[in-house]
């Protein structure tokens, strides 16, 4: 490589800061880790190593370490070294996975020119350049649809563009591996997809995301993306609504589903009992689905677990909208096979607009979240109430929860509602396996008082396996230890003793 060639090297991945300089810098790209050691070695004696030496193959690989995990066009500043290394590049598109950017600021024209007929990427980003211009660039980069193989359009489209937007797509994109849409209209509605979307095939997409979108016919389409990997559907409007046994039905094809995302805007979209289907003798089985992410009402999430069964899933985030009743029978079987990893840990938490239960499993890295359960409510002792019923249902039956901690990141939040003493015993009920339990120092004297209150064998029908209570502010002659002792004396008296403890001693161990 000739010294000309190094210096621009240097500089199109050198530091891009002045004073971040030397090999210390070098040594975060491996490029120029490279280029360093070949320039010592050449100017070192007889040896004479140059860049200029090494075979193709070998410059190839070392471009597929600068290109990997960094930004889709970073092979056009390597393309600018020098012709040799551009031969090279161009050689090998697939291995270096050469794609074109397009902002939606450039003209399109202007941009295919230069380059070879290279897969495009749309990701058009809020600039100075007018909505209109944005509109007319990225409907100018669709009518290369054998080209376009990844479409991120996330804009504020007047009601008329997004008509002509949606028009240029009514035809096949052979090439659309990653597709992600949402529109927000300036007159508040929801963006409508038409029937004839892509076609209606998308044989090779492997990512779809859609978020504020009403697409009827969906189901339809999906019956072609035989790939997909990522299935996200967020925000989901009234008029997009999509039956349970619907869905489950077109899930069953997509046998390479890793990832299932499904939030409503609203609770009014729920399921009609009189047109519901009973669930089929066998459980429809999604293979390779790992995460599954819910948001909307007890009953959609019912009828869509009465129909799958996903033997690989390893984290399930659901949030609800309020309700008074849950019924959410068919959780437990649905979320079954998480159990398989012996959950350790659960935690309870309050917040001003929400209440959550968490399910997470200690690995050599840290505490992996399992399972997280969320009730949409503002009141206090509604969120108590909702919280209790979800953790009765679902977690009652798992055997391997050691740990239980209970808190709120906003202690003024649990004072301004009354909430009756029963009301944290019953939330203690389902976890009859809990060796140690965490209060931090809003709910601390909360729970303490409700204990208070049980005596004989009522002491041990709560949290039977209990060993050690653990609470942030807790003071041997204060208030809340007062009132935890005849709970504690009760439990010795039956042969199940219990330490307690200060949070923070406990941490230390």
């Amino acid at each position: 490589m000739c010294e000309s060639a190094f210096l621009v090297a240097r500089k199109c991945f050198g530091p891009k800061k002045p004073e971040a300089s030397g090999d210390a810098c070098d040594a975060h790209n491996p490029l120029l880790a490279l280029l360093a050691i070949l320039t010592d070695l050449g100017s070192a004696g007889p040896l004479k190593v140059t860049i200029g030496s090494l075979p193709d193959e070998v410059l190839i690989e070392l471009f597929e370490l600068c290109v990997n995990g960094e930004e889709v066009e970073e092979w056009i500043r390597l393309a600018h070294v020098c012709q040799g290394w551009r031969h090279i590049i161009f050689s090998s598109p697939r291995r270096l996975d050469l794609r074109l950017l397009f902002k939606g600021k450039t003209l399109v024209r202007e941009m295919l020119d230069i380059w070879p007929a290279l897969p495009i990427i749309i990701w058009p980003s809020n600039c100075e350049t007018s909505q209109m211009e944005i509109a007319d660039n990225v409907i100018a980069a669709l009518e290369h649809r054998d080209r376009v193989c990844d479409i991120s359009l996330d804009f504020n489209f007047p009601s008329s563009e997004l008509d002509r937007l949606m028009a240029s797509m009514q035809h096949p994109f052979p090439a659309l591996t990653h597709l992600e849409l949402d529109f927000w209209l300036d007159d508040g509605t929801a963006a409508v997809i038409p029937d004839s979307f892509l076609g209606g095939s998308t044989p090779l997409l492997e990512v779809l995301v859609l978020t504020d979108i009403v697409f009827p016919t969906l189901p339809n389409l999906l019956l072609s993306a035989k790939d997909l990997v990522e299935l996200s559907l967020f925000n989901i409007p009234d008029p997009g609504y999509i039956s349970p046994e619907t869905m489950a039905t077109t899930l069953s094809s997509l046998s390479r589903l890793e990832l299932l995302n499904l939030r409503f805007r609203s609770p009014r979209s729920r399921p009609s009992w009189a047109s519901r289907r009973p669930p089929p003798m066998i459980r429809i089985v999604l293979p390779a689905l790992k995460e599954f992410t819910f948001g909307g009402v007890n009953e959609y999430l019912e009828g869509l677990a009465a129909w799958i069964d996903a033997p690989l899933l390893k984290f399930v985030h659901i949030t609800f909208f309020n309700q008074l009743i849950f019924d959410i029978s068919q959780l437990p079987h649905f979320i079954s096979h998480i159990e398989n990893f012996e959950i350790l840990d659960a935690e309870v938490s309050f917040w001003p607009d929400s209440a959550s239960v968490q399910l997470a499993l200690k690995t050599g890295k840290g505490w992996q979240q399992m399972l997280l359960l969320d009730v949409s409510c503002t009141e206090a002792d509604w969120q108590l109430s909702s919280i209790t019923q979800v953790c009765d249902l679902s977690f009652s039956h798992i055997s391997t929860l050691e740990n239980l901690s209970i808190g709120t990141p906003n202690p003024v939040h649990l004072g301004k509602h009354d909430i009756e003493q029963n009301q944290w015993l019953e939330l203690l009920y389902p976890f009859t396996t809990v060796k140690n339990l965490y209060l931090d120092d809003a709910v601390g004297p909360r729970v303490s008082t409700a204990l208070q209150g049980l005596v004989g064998e009522r002491a041990i029908q709560v949290l039977p396996a209990l060993q050690n209570l653990a609470m942030k502010e807790l003071q041997e002659s204060g208030s809340t230890w007062e009132a935890l002792q005849p709970f504690v004396a009760a439990r010795r008296r039956f042969g199940y003793p219990i330490a307690v403890h200060r949070w923070e001693e406990v941490e230390a161990e």
